[in-house]
């Protein structure tokens, strides 16, 4: 198993059933929102340099399919968020419950989805493409948080991980 530096890791000193994340997925959460923001708008809604796409789809398609990615966004983040910080635990504990039975990581999927939902509103190509890093930058700190759970929760966690994919839930 690979070692994890603490230096890379924050640790939510209020809370002790929790047991860390990465020192800079806060960080790098609001940085490439900010960028991607600044590329969408830009991009969708100025210059319109990779838009052209979005003239072939009728307008009430894009929002119909948006609105949906969104709502899932939302609903995944908001419960996932809800079930981690909304409720003390005595212990830390591998918890399964609710969307983190459908996902491990639904908060991150739940920021993608929203990432994704934007683009298919102006089907902006660069915004896409600045999309493709952020889907790794969450890829990157998920497969570390799940190195510190592997060391906290052992073959618990490691069991979890063979039940409940990563990111991209299994519909059958």
């Amino acid at each position: 198993m690979e070692k994890i530096k603490k230096d890379k890791t924050k640790k939510h000193h209020d809370r002790p059933d929790l047991v860390g994340e990465h020192s800079l997925g806060d960080l790098g959460q609001i940085i490439l929102l900010l960028i991607f923001l600044a590329v969408w708008i830009t991009d969708s809604f100025f210059f319109k340099y990779s838009t052209y796409i979005a003239d072939y789809i009728p307008i009430y398609v894009k929002i119909l399919i948006s609105a949906a990615i969104l709502f899932c966004s939302g609903f995944l983040a908001r419960a996932g968020l809800k079930i981690i910080f909304g409720e003390i635990r005595e212990k830390p504990m591998v918890i399964r419950k609710g969307v983190f039975g459908i996902v491990r990581h639904p908060i991150y999927l739940g920021s993608i989805l929203l990432y994704l939902g934007l683009i298919v509103l102006t089907l902006s190509i660069i915004s896409a493409i600045i999309w493709i890093f952020i889907v790794i930058f969450y890829y990157y700190i998920s497969k570390y948080e799940e190195k510190i759970l592997l060391k906290e929760f052992g073959s618990e966690y490691e069991q979890y991980m063979n039940d409940v994919p990563m990111l991209i839930p299994r519909f059958f």
